[in-house]
């Protein structure tokens, strides 16, 4: 499966935070790419459709910063 390749059928649920402020390891590309900004990235579970048809529970890290929003969503793991 793509990891990067879904699209989300429903709303993100039991969302963490695994790392924040110098625990984010690609803080300075996602500085350069998105902006400055206070990152942290997460997890959370939701709902998805893979490009090719197999729809899923699944585990989702992505970054997230306040006034930038969600990027790089990436599916982690499914629970089927």
């Amino acid at each position: 499966m793509a990891r990067y390749d879904f699209e989300f059928l429903s709303e993100i649920y039991n969302i963490e935070i695994i790392a924040r402020g110098k625990g984010v390891q690609q803080r300075q590309f996602l500085n350069q790419r998105f902006g400055r900004g206070r990152w942290r990235k997460m997890k959370g579970r939701a709902l998805i459709e893979y490009s090719t048809g197999k729809i899923t529970e699944a585990e989702i890290h992505w970054f997230e910063a306040a006034g930038i929003g969600r990027k790089l969503p990436k599916a982690i793991r499914d629970f089927d």
